[in-house]
């Protein structure tokens, strides 16, 4: 169930807001939406909230702060950021406060909502007593060697961490919770930042990817397009939910906010390749040429 969660959306334009509360109430979560962090942080003085959406450009407080304000006061919520077009230097900072991922403005449901399904997830994650888990996949040591050589050569140079999580994904093929944590360490960073960079951008992974990865945009000029037939099809041909990876491994699928081919929508890339103009009958096609 989704209704115990309190969501609060922070955002000076009503209509973000509005968006925000029909999305995710038709969907049970119980949500509330505030037009100024100032107002926020008061409501959160009185109140916890499990989870915050919040813009970053705001008059009198900005989203920066009110993150600050979070991490300080309620450490135990998570905190989405809904954006435009930020600044590098804000994004880093927002990054360094361990936010859990992004909304681009505008949004489609489904962005939306497929943040939420990940960031409530990682907030249940989080809260969840500690219990005997099963036994993870030993890395090898040599490829524990070769992430801590790439750690000690990137160690000393600004702005190390991307450069070492994609060489370090190269190496593992994913960036699962024990690759984090050692690169972590290795940078002198906290899990939290490492984890808020890998949810950032979407060329990371934290799961396994088959032989073949399959990336569909939800960004809004697919969405109107009927991108989502064209996933639900992929789906159905594969039998995989995203996230997930087929039986012999060949395929993996996931979504993204946007690929940059907006002319080209509805788009699909299969590893380096590009497809615009999708539709549902396309896809058994140019599945067997990866078959």
């Amino acid at each position: 169930m989704v209704d115990d969660l309190k969501i609060l959306v922070v955002d000076d334009e009503p209509i973000i807001i509005r968006s925000c509360e029909s999305i995710l109430k038709s969907e049970g979560y119980n949500v509330q939406g505030l037009l100024s962090a100032k107002d926020a942080i008061l409501r959160m003085e009185q109140q916890p909230f499990d989870l915050v959406f919040t813009d970053l450009k705001m008059p009198e407080v900005d989203g920066i702060t009110l993150i600050r304000w979070i991490r300080q006061k309620r450490p135990d919520t998570g905190v989405v950021i809904i954006t435009g077009y930020p600044s590098q230097d804000t994004i880093k900072d927002a990054l360094e406060l361990g936010i859990i991922d992004y909304v681009p403005k505008p949004f489609t449901p489904t962005v939306l909502l497929d943040v939420t399904q990940r960031a409530v997830s990682w907030i249940r994650e989080k809260k969840a007593p500690l219990e005997p888990k099963e036994k993870k996949e030993e890395l090898p040591p040599s490829m524990l060697q070769e992430i801590d050589r790439v750690i000690s050569q990137y160690r000393s140079k600004p702005g190390s961490s991307i450069p070492v999580l994609q060489r370090c994904q190269q190496i593992v093929g994913y960036l699962p919770p024990e690759v984090q944590k050692r690169i972590a360490k290795g940078l002198n960073m906290t899990p939290a930042e490492i984890h808020g960079i890998v949810s950032f951008y979407s060329f990371f992974t934290m799961k396994p990817r088959g032989d073949h990865n399959i990336r569909i945009c939800l960004g809004t000029a697919c969405y109107v397009k009927r991108v989502e037939e064209v996933l639900n099809r992929i789906k159905e041909d594969l039998k995989i939910d995203v996230g997930e990876v087929t039986e012999d491994k060949k395929f993996s699928l996931e979504t993204v906010r946007c690929l940059g081919a907006c002319g080209l929508a509805p788009v699909m890339v299969i590893d380096e390749e590009t497809y615009g103009a999708m539709n549902p009958k396309k896809v058994p096609d140019i599945l067997k040429e990866y078959a």
